[in-house]
């Protein structure tokens, strides 16, 4: 929750719901009988425990974050409004209807019930979903139309690519053209070596792991010369040397696989899908080219995060053609767009700073300090005399979050120190722990093949033809033909090597009970049913605990610890009394049931 600050947009509009007119509104006496749109808001949006939070402290904190995005989304919808009416372009209810149950339909849901998730995953009521997503989508689309046309023939390609054949290859790469003509030599010499040849010598560590099997190659692929040469073999094939950016590589066909092309009901619904994911991505790529020509053509000025112009234009948040946005509209929209998630976050502050109180201790700058220099450590980034380089670190999180370091420290260190601080003393790691973490990280795995099918009656069926020929090839064949999971479709059942003490003990206790050459029943697995083939354990990478027990012990302890810290957490919201009056929930909590428990004098 609190690693590091996330900042996440849902859709490219996300945060433009200040009603357009209110831009013109001048600042000053003639403004003073309208209302606020603060107002909206009650003045306490939450009693924590009996404390407060009130809502400008609300709207400052949302502000902090969000008041910049939410700012340029105002500024770009009404440059989106100016150019639709410089255009003639109008964008109806009745458009903005339709786009919401076209889009609703391609989830599977009537309108009603895709608002309803929405807001429920998403906070986004059906209200700002139409005006500050679907409208301005919808705007741009009409803006670009030139822009984002799909042809025909585009469309035909990418059905070749999803439905038509497919080859499956393994695959030799190596950085020495030398080094790639010894081996291309001993392949061709002994084809049926090439898949050991490509687990201990290819370079590209993906495929070498699965003994240089790569996913099924479709036309249209994007890899012109690749494709071109994998459709060329015929199985057992190889192919000549070729090079791909700075690597050489070598193929070995492993099968053709046959079109499946859909049926003439389903193709018209594949079109519209293929169009639709065109044109919306040619309009992402066509809106910065639209937004910058708009605002060459505008007269815009940011006020905020500008103190000679807060102080020459209070209450104002930004110009644009000469007209104000003013600052109490802003920051009711932060507060309609993001307000309920900030106020969360406050409200966890708040019960655990006094967590911190009660339990007599407090965050120090040293702790801050500690913990951003492990955060350091922990992301990769190391000085060459092996200290953590916090200062690179710092860069990327505003580089790559586009935070502050005072907002990184107040929403993602500082709860992290706290949470630390309260539970730090509990935590205990046991011989046991170390034991099982030792196996877990250093002991054997076992290698297997798997099928996983959906429904217990299909795994049975698999299972009785599995049995019939019982061998490595056979096997890798029926998981390349019914197993539902992804990667053991793709590369013949091959997954990667299965542990003890992962958190799947079923799939664990068949694979590491079965000798080399023996298939598992069928194991259920969640909502789904596995069957497994043992090809063997990998050697222990360590005999000796004592060789690593100073760095399994500090990794368990940091493991137990972000364990006990969320558990702190949620007791602590589970115990409050806490009254949020901007969601409308309310719950009493331990306080308030211990309170009312008191007898009454």
């Amino acid at each position: 929750m609190y690693s590091r600050i996330s900042i996440v947009l849902v859709g490219l509009w996300i945060g433009l719901g200040i009603a357009l007119p209110a831009i013109g509104q001048q600042p000053g006496p003639s403004s003073a009988a309208s209302p606020s749109p603060m107002e909206k808001f009650p003045k306490i949006v939450a009693v924590v425990n009996g404390q407060t939070i009130t809502r400008d402290r609300l709207a400052q904190e949302v502000m902090k974050r969000y008041g910049t995005i939410v700012l340029d989304n105002l500024l770009n919808k009404h440059l989106i409004l100016q150019a639709c009416q410089a255009q003639g372009i109008s964008i109806t209810q009745a458009d903005v209807n339709d786009e919401i149950a076209r889009v609703a339909g391609k989830v599977g849901l009537n309108t009603k019930l895709f608002l309803e998730t929405l807001e429920k995953e998403r906070d986004i009521s059906p209200e700002q979903y139409a005006s500050e997503i679907v409208w301005p989508m919808l705007a741009l689309r009409e803006l670009a139309a030139d822009k984002i046309q799909v042809t025909d023939e585009e469309i035909d390609q990418i059905i070749q690519s999803e439905y038509g054949p497919k080859v499956q290859v393994r695959m030799i790469a190596v950085s020495q053209r030398e080094r790639a003509e010894q081996l291309h030599a001993q392949a061709l010499q002994a084809p049926e070596t090439f898949r050991r040849l490509a687990k201990e010598h290819s370079e590209d560590a993906p495929s070498a792991a699965v003994e240089g099997l790569l996913p099924p190659i479709r036309r249209y692929s994007g890899d012109d010369v690749l494709e071109r040469i994998a459709f060329q073999l015929q199985p057992g094939e190889i192919s000549p040397i070729f090079q791909v950016g700075e690597m050489h590589v070598m193929l070995q066909c492993v099968r053709h696989l046959d079109a499946s092309m859909p049926s003439a009901e389903l193709l018209p619904l594949i079109r519209q899908r293929i169009a639709d994911q065109l044109r919306d991505a040619r309009l992402a790529q066509a809106a910065e080219g639209i937004f910058q020509n708009l605002q060459a053509n505008s007269q815009v000025s940011v006020v905020m995060g500008n103190p000679e112009l807060e102080k020459q234009y209070p209450g104002v948040a930004a110009f644009i053609n000469r007209q104000p946005v003013p600052m109490d509209h802003l920051a009711a929209e932060c507060i309609a767009r993001h307000g309920k998630e900030i106020l969360r976050g406050e409200i966890s502050r708040l019960l655990l700073t006094s967590a911190l109180k009660q339990a007599g201790k407090q965050v120090t700058q040293a702790d801050i300090d500690a913990e951003i220099a492990q955060a350091a450590d922990l992301a990769g980034y190391i000085r060459p005399d092996g200290t953590p380089d916090v200062d690179g670190w710092l860069e990327s999180i505003q580089r790559e979050e586009g935070a502050t370091v005072d907002l990184y420290i107040s929403d993602a260190v500082w709860p992290s120190v706290a949470l630390k601080k309260l539970v730090e003393d509990q935590v205990v790691v046991t011989d046991e722990d170390m034991q099982k973490g030792f196996i877990s990280n250093y002991g054997p795995r076992a290698e297997v093949l798997a099928i996983v099918c959906s429904n217990q009656r299909t795994a049975q069926d698999v299972f009785r033809e599995a049995r019939q020929n019982l061998n490595e090839q056979a096997f890798g064949e029926l998981a390349a033909k019914y197993s539902v999971e992804p990667v053991s479709r793709s590369n013949f059942g091959k997954i990667p090597p299965i542990r003890r003490y992962s958190g799947r003990p079923v799939l664990e206790e068949a694979a590491f009970s079965l000798q080399p050459g023996e298939m598992s029943g069928v194991l259920a697995w969640g909502d789904q049913f596995a069957i497994l083939y043992k090809q063997g354990e990998t050697r222990p990478i360590v005999d000796d605990i004592n060789a690593v027990r100073e760095e399994l012990y500090a990794e368990l302890f940091e493991k137990k610890l972000r364990v006990a810290m969320h558990q702190k957490l949620d007791q602590l919201l589970r115990d409050s009394q806490i009254d949020n009056y901007l969601e409308g929930t309310t719950q009493a909590g331990k306080v308030a049931t211990a309170a009312a428990a008191q007898p009454t004098r």
